[in-house]
């Protein structure tokens, strides 16, 4: 489908919220996926990815993660830099903003006439955990989660008890995990936590591992696999067309 794009402040708890939305020209009302980014926010490969899915008719909503630290429109360079401002941004900010942002953006959706009311979660590296922990709120529908960090580890902020693994039990909606075996931000014991976690707690979840490493989906540098972000996209389309 041939698709728009447009820009949307929104107001949070935690102060104002730049989003990208994308959705097709043809008017309906669609879908909606909420897709998180890396650590450097809405960079070429994520707006690309982002079109991908809207292309296949979806609402694809693109927010800033890290709107309290930086500038409207902050895009972070892939470089020493650009990682350590995205780091320090990932371990400065509590999940208990992104519950609050996630709110706000599914509250924009469902109010709008091109938005059919179902709404899924997807990401990619600190956004694939913030997918999965989209899906902790009960009006997500569906979640696709690619190579999620810090899930294992517990290691962002958060108030006692909140980290987002030890909620998921919480989880009402069905979901897709997908990790590359040699990515060593997420180690093969760490894979099991989350696993074995996620079967303890009874989530309805399906569970993929390919030769891989991190940031696979990433369409520049030299992890880059075509071949494996084709297949995830088209996974990832089927799914959410079925769930929402």
């Amino acid at each position: 489908m041939i698709i728009q794009r447009h820009n949307k402040t929104l107001s949070t708890p935690t102060g104002d919220m730049q989003v990208t939305v994308y959705r097709p020209v043809d008017e309906g009302a669609y879908p909606a996926i909420i897709f998180y980014s890396e650590i450097f926010q809405q960079t070429t490969p994520i707006a690309r990815s982002a079109k991908i899915l809207a292309g296949h008719g979806f609402v694809v909503l693109v927010p800033e993660i890290f709107h309290e630290f930086n500038p409207e429109g902050t895009v972070l360079a892939y470089d020493d830099e650009g990682k350590d401002k995205g780091n320090a941004d990932k371990f400065a900010k509590p999940l208990e903003s992104y519950d609050s942002d996630n709110q706000v953006m599914i509250d924009y959706l469902k109010s709008q006439p091109f938005c059919s009311g179902k709404v899924g979660s997807m990401g990619v590296c600190i956004g694939g955990h913030l997918a999965f922990r989209a899906a902790l709120n009960p009006s997500v529908d569906g979640a696709f989660c690619l190579y999620a960090t810090d899930l294992h580890s517990n290691t962002l902020p958060c108030n006692e008890g909140n980290q987002t693994l030890e909620r998921c039990g919480d989880i009402q909606c069905e979901m897709v995990m997908v990790f590359g075996k040699q990515d060593p931000h997420v180690s093969p014991e760490g894979r099991r936590l989350i696993h074995n976690t996620m079967s303890d707690n009874q989530v309805n979840f399906s569970w993929l591992e390919v030769n891989a490493q991190h940031a696979f989906m990433r369409d520049e540098g030299d992890r880059y696999d075509a071949a494996l972000a084709l297949q995830m996209y088209r996974n990832a389309v089927d799914f959410f067309h079925r769930c929402l």
